[in-house]
């Protein structure tokens, strides 16, 4: 499972031109998951971003996470993420987990991040348009692996 976490002023996701998800300050992370992912990736990545201190103390150091702060998280799913370019030019999603599977693991990941901060989410599968305002630019990525 991997994920990459973005420090966000504002950002939203839409689709069909209709906003589907909208976050003011907190997190905007893109999820992808791989075929041997299960729940224990889940619970693993889960806990590593609500705890992730990367938001500004009273000092400017980031030594705060999402929880302390308040923020919310859109989630995208973004099976890209197991883009294969060894070979040639034309990314391969051999090692993408298919959509039937990994739907359930997408929304299993969201409700357990429900359970510690405001989750907003785009569409699964869904041709999206995502609009992120990238505070830092802070950009991390994640997995649990």
């Amino acid at each position: 499972m991997r994920v990459l976490v973005q420090r966000s002023l504002n950002s939203s996701v839409s689709v069909d031109k209709r906003i589907v998800g909208k976050i003011n300050s907190g997190l905007v992370i893109l999820v992808g998951f791989t075929n041997t992912d299960t729940s224990k990736d889940i619970d693993y990545l889960v806990k590593k971003i609500v705890n992730l201190r990367i938001f500004d103390d009273e000092n400017g150091v980031m030594n705060k996470s999402i929880l302390e702060v308040g923020g919310s998280i859109l989630s995208i799913s973004q099976f890209t993420l197991y883009a294969d370019t060894k070979k040639g030019n034309r990314p391969s999603y051999v090692n993408a987990m298919s959509g039937d599977c990994a739907i359930k693991l997408y929304e299993e990941f969201n409700d357990k991040l429900k359970s510690f901060v405001n989750v907003e989410k785009g569409i699964f599968g869904a041709d999206m348009k995502v609009s992120i305002t990238n505070d830092g630019p802070i950009t991390i990525m994640l997995e649990s692996r």
